[in-house]
């Protein structure tokens, strides 16, 4: 009979960059609608110039890095130091990870990523940094992840950190954004995937406080921080406590 490693044991894969994996030096070579987030690069990646590699589609969703060290720190202060081990469900093209890496408060970092192209960057981007070998790289569907390894994940060590797709440029449409409309996930099924831990997920700034406000657990209150840099807000993170297990 196969044993089902835990979280803790697996080891890292690798991946190599593929062909969707781009570092642009020039604006001509950069498809016309991320060419304003290419322009904002050295804001996104203090390291940009050293080799940072992105897919296209992976801009419309990265952290700007100051952002993440924001949120790495906050969250890093917000649980108890007996939880040591991060779960990024989307890990993207690295810039939360990379950021929670840099903090040194992890003693194991897992980073999901389902789009082969999109975790070779990211993994690539942690080693620009000087963290790669510090994360394990998972290549999967992130809820299939959390199924599968449901009996072996400890709530009591483990939080989860949850920046899912917003549904790409054009998530901004209307005042008040309904995260039951996010795409692919919407909040109730990422909510339900991770209730069993502290978590923290990042959501577009505008997004409905009363849908996130129903997801509080019991008597417990969920923290929101609007996340912002040059004046501008960029996201809300809802920090959300583990609800209470079931006698």
């Amino acid at each position: 009979m196969a044993v089902q490693e835990s979280p803790q044991e697996q080891e890292s894969q690798i991946f190599e960059l593929t062909d969707q994996c781009h570092h642009y030096t020039h604006i001509g070579e950069v498809e016309y609608d991320i060419q304003k987030y290419w322009q904002q690069r050295y804001s996104i990646w203090s390291l940009y110039k050293q080799g940072i590699y992105m897919t296209d589609d992976a801009w419309f969703g990265v952290t700007p890095e100051p952002v993440a060290n924001k949120v790495a720190e906050d969250f890093a202060a917000m649980v108890p130091e007996s939880k040591t081990i991060l779960i990024d469900m989307f890990a993207g093209a690295g810039g939360n990870v990379i950021a929670f890496a840099l903090s040194e408060r992890w003693s194991k970092i897992i980073a999901i990523e389902k789009d082969i192209s999109v975790i070779a960057c990211a993994q690539h981007n942690a080693s620009i940094y000087g963290v790669a070998d510090q994360i394990t790289w998972i290549n999967d569907d992130s809820f299939a992840y959390l199924a599968k390894h449901a009996s072996t994940i400890d709530p009591s060590q483990t939080v989860i950190f949850a920046s899912p797709p917003w549904g790409g440029p054009r998530y901004e449409e209307g005042e008040i954004y309904n995260l039951s409309k996010m795409q692919p996930y919407g909040i109730k099924q990422i909510y339900e995937a991770v209730k069993k831990m502290d978590s923290a997920l990042y959501l577009p700034r505008g997004s409905d406080l009363r849908q996130i406000a129903r997801l509080a657990p019991g008597e417990k209150k969920i923290e929101v921080v609007q996340y912002c840099m040059q004046g501008a807000s960029k996201a809300m993170v809802a920090y959300i406590p583990a609800a209470t297990p079931e006698t």
